[in-house]
């Protein structure tokens, strides 16, 4: 394959919205269920179930955020298996990452005597909420190999464009879920267990169902091909891109946190402020990610062929729909910005201090838009250890902007210095791109990547099938 191959016109702006529009439609669902969760338990008149359940909730969503890594690199290891025609490799990778899953999950659940002491030692709440949370833990932790694991069927399913897959498989959770919430708490008066039970039904019928979806993988006997599946170069690479993916997140995750606990020292007007103004951060985070998913998987794909036209072309579409929706989102943040804020915040001066931050979250889409769209490019190329460098050294430059504006500027300074942070992933990863086209060139990865090299279609013995489609099957391919 030539790189023409892949700069043709199927490469279209129709190809990259069919990833894109689904991710969008399944992200906008996802705090369906908090809502859901907290309203169906409110009813029962009592502040400690409600508690109990949110608390509950934070505990395990900060337990299965450490294994995010599942979902970002099985999506670029498999996208590069499925653009070098290796329909056998995008099978045992989905198995890779199952085990780790499974056997990551089984842990939780072995250790939920200290992870559960640990948690409410941080967050200590009353006996009664602490009690009922327990409870609640006690029931959810069964679900921790499916929830898991369901990171890595979700990869896989957006490694191979089938972003539908994604939007059922999330759909059907929140159908089971909120269903199974009213039968369990209203009809059978289940209280805190019973939203506990529903969930954890949801989290195994979706795996299940996940499964169903990537049935192509196990289609042939490559699932159970244990040379392959266990191969040490390829567990090595694995195990190279994952953590490289983790540290990222964990420094990302950090910075976010510090702006948190910074924003408390300014009182809690402006604590709360800050807290309303975060969750726009989290819409464009939610509305961008599929356009950063789309690149994830055509510049992925693009990089297995050894295509540079490929990958650029990849890069530049899924941009300019990356750019077009921060845009929209920076537009529609100024118009009906202060509206959301009166909506979500009742308390007067909450409001007007959010108001008065608000020229920052409209320009956050704006300046963070080339971050979120390299991390897809960047994941998709699996160049993993750039992306840490990358991080590193955007995480020194917020810290020396916290440093140096926050004393002169408060809470002003603290929103210049996340935008800052932003802007210095964008940048930093920008001066970096140009290793993402010469990997697909077939030079050798820089800082450090040791990851083997897949071989191109006309170089593989199995090319010719797959080059006509054969592992693509399913209704949502």
């Amino acid at each position: 394959m030539s790189d023409a191959d892949l700069s043709r016109p199927e490469l279209t702006h129709w190809r990259v919205l069919r990833i894109a529009l689904p991710i969008v439609l399944s992200n906008a669902t996802v705090p369906i269920l908090g809502a859901v969760d907290t309203g169906v338990v409110g009813q029962l008149g009592l502040a400690a179930p409600i508690g109990a359940v949110g608390l509950g909730g934070v505990v395990l969503a900060s337990v299965y955020w450490i294994f995010g890594f599942l979902r970002m690199g099985t999506s670029g290891m498999v996208a590069q298996a499925r653009g070098a025609g290796e329909h056998a490799e995008t099978g045992a990778i989905l198995v890779r990452a199952l085990m780790i899953g499974g056997l990551a999950g089984l842990a939780a659940v072995a250790l939920q005597g200290p992870l559960f002491w640990a948690a409410f030692r941080l967050a200590p709440a009353s006996p009664e909420v602490e009690r009922l949370a327990r409870a609640y833990l006690r029931i959810r932790i069964f679900g921790a190999p499916a929830t898991i694991s369901l990171y890595a069927v979700t990869g896989w399913l957006i490694a191979q464009e089938r972003t539908r897959g994604v939007l059922v498989l999330q759909l059907w959770m929140n159908v089971v879920n909120i269903t199974l919430d009213l039968w369990f708490v209203l009809g059978l008066g289940w209280g805190v267990r019973g939203v506990a039970s529903a969930t954890l039904t949801a989290e195994w019928t979706g795996l299940l169902l996940g499964l169903w979806l990537c049935r192509g993988a196990f289609a042939g006997e490559q699932w159970h091909d244990w040379a392959r599946v266990f191969d040490r170069a390829r567990l090595r690479r694995m195990l190279s891109v994952n953590s490289d993916i983790m540290l990222r997140t964990v420094l990302l995750q950090g910075c976010f946190t510090s702006f948190v606990f910074l924003g408390a020292g300014f009182g809690d007007t402006t604590l709360a402020a800050n807290q309303v103004l975060m969750q726009f951060i989290s819409i464009t985070a939610f509305a961008l990610d599929g356009f950063a998913f789309a690149a994830e998987s055509l510049v992925g794909q693009a990089v297995g062929a050894r295509s540079v036209a490929g990958v650029r072309r990849a890069s530049v579409m899924t941009g300019e729909w990356g750019a077009g929706g921060a845009v929209l989102l920076a537009l529609g943040f100024a118009v009906l910005g202060p509206w959301i804020i009166d909506v979500m915040a009742k308390d007067a001066g909450v409001r007007e201090a959010a108001r008065s931050f608000l020229p920052w979250v409209v320009a956050a889409p704006l300046v963070g838009v080339a971050s979120w769209m390299f991390d897809g490019i960047f994941i998709g190329a699996t160049m993993t250890r750039a992306m840490l460098a990358a991080m590193a050294v955007s995480v020194a430059i917020y810290a020396l902007s916290l440093v140096v504006l926050l004393p002169w500027w408060g809470n002003v300074g603290l929103w210049a210095s996340l935008m800052v942070l932003n802007a210095a992933r964008g940048v930093s990863m920008a001066a970096l791109y140009p290793q993402v086209e010469r990997r697909a060139a077939g030079a050798t990865a820089s800082l450090g990547d040791q990851s083997p090299r897949l071989q191109p279609h006309w170089r593989s013995r199995r090319g010719r099938g797959a080059r006509q489609g054969r592992g693509r099957g399913g209704p949502l391919g």
